[in-house]
């Protein structure tokens, strides 16, 4: 075993892999998604469950403090699902409080879901900019009701209302209007309080969760199917491949889940087995990759640097949730891809990003990839350096946002890292 690597923010790791080989075995993360929903869930619940192998990533962490502290400014730095799941969270609790962020955060969008907080009766108001935290929020009991929201933002939004539905004298019924992005996280909201006993109703076009007392229950938290995207990529790349992936269950709610059937045509095969998944290498058939990313958008940057390193020409849409994550994603890709030597075409509006396999710029012989404070651009383009030598990672520290050990799982299949 090796020891922990710390890597912190301000730094530059330059990336080896002498080997194409990826032979092994890997413990994926709890997921956040699941984790972070329950803990708000276990809050609201008459009785707490027990929840084990919580995610150790940085988002979860801090929603974890901020529901624990006694403080009444909570900071919440770059984690914008706290943000919003505690927005609805503490518009409901007694008190006074101020929710803060990073200064991305503060320049990420949350007037759709205080408007709609406001319509059933919260006190929210915006100490800064108009419609953007900080927020002061005077939580108090809410009847609850119906209210209208635009499905096409923020899947974050429809969760966050859903979780306190059940608290709600009235209950609460929200009819979704517009193209729904990201209905796989509405889907797993769900799941997850249907498997509390919640009788939450989606019919597509709205949902229904009615007032409904209920306990909390002992889980254990299953693996990060996101987190395993990676992973696959650095699968898609190697030459021989029998990797072990820990954590990974079959019939997962989570929407990433369909990274199996994603891959198969991208050369990666995989087997389901006791406690997880294994990778192994078989044939690449697709030429050119069409998908639609709305469900996934968590994918895409895996898939750009991907299907760039190799030669696969691609059109991706359905991403324009890319563009209010913790950076411009969209904007990102195209900058950094670059410096892998590919010009992206990409829609002003982020419903489309695109390749055709011939836009080319001279590649920098050691390029240093930017991060932009966004853990899946630093996880994105990591198994980069298996084709590209001398590959540099800006604020590798970024990833501790979702998968803490990242650097250190890369170190055990054989990738050498150098400060620079």
């Amino acid at each position: 075993m090796i020891g922990h690597l710390y890597i912190l923010y301000n730094m530059r790791y330059q990336l080896e892999k002498n080997h194409l080989d990826l032979i092994g075995m890997v413990t994926l993360p709890a997921s956040k998604s699941i984790s972070n929903r329950l803990l708000i869930l276990n809050k609201l619940a008459h009785k707490p469950g027990t929840l084990s192998k919580l995610s150790d990533s940085d988002d979860t962490q801090v929603l974890m403090q901020a529901l624990d502290s006694p403080s009444e400014e909570i900071d919440i730095g770059h984690a914008g699902t706290a943000m919003r799941f505690l927005t609805a969270f503490l518009s409901i609790q007694k008190g006074s409080y101020i929710l803060t962020g990073s200064d991305r955060m503060q320049k990420r969008p949350i007037r759709e879901l205080v408007d709609a907080l406001t319509r059933l009766g919260a006190a929210i108001t915006y100490t800064g900019r108009e419609g953007y935290p900080p927020l002061s929020i005077h939580g108090k009991h809410l009847q609850g009701g119906e209210i209208s929201i635009d499905s096409s933002i923020s899947s974050q939004y429809i969760s966050a209302l859903m979780m306190i539905g059940p608290v709600l004298r009235n209950g609460l019924k929200i009819n979704l209007q517009n193209k729904m992005v990201s209905s796989s996280y509405i889907k797993l909201t769900r799941e997850i309080m249907l498997g509390l006993g919640i009788p939450v109703e989606f019919s597509g076009t709205s949902i229904h969760v009615p007032h409904h007392d209920f306990d909390g229950k002992d889980m254990t938290i299953e693996g990060d199917w996101s987190a395993a995207s990676y992973w696959y990529a650095m699968a898609a790349l190697a030459d021989r491949v029998d990797l072990e992936i820990k954590g990974l269950i079959k019939h997962s709610f989570q929407g990433d889940a369909i990274l199996p059937d994603l891959f198969n045509s991208i050369g990666v095969a995989t087997e389901y087995i006791p406690g997880g998944i294994r990778l192994k290498k078989t044939e690449r058939t697709v030429r050119k990759l069409n998908y639609d990313f709305r469900e996934n958008p968590d994918l895409v940057q895996t898939m750009v640097v991907l299907c760039g390193l190799l030669d696969i020409p691609f059109q991706f849409s359905g991403i324009q949730t890319l563009k209010i994550k913790e950076t411009d994603r969209i904007n990102a890709l195209q900058q950094e891809m670059t410096r892998l030597g590919i010009m992206l075409e990409a829609d002003p509006d982020g419903t489309w990003i695109h390749w055709d396999g011939q836009q080319r710029v001279r590649q920098k012989a050691c390029p240093a990839i930017q991060t932009y404070e966004d853990h899946r651009m630093a996880m994105a383009f990591a198994p980069a350096s298996m084709r590209v030598p001398g590959l540099i990672i800006e604020d590798p520290g970024v990833v501790h946002k979702s998968y803490p050990q990242f650097w250190n799982d890369l170190m055990e299949m054989g990738f050498t890292f150098q400060q620079v």
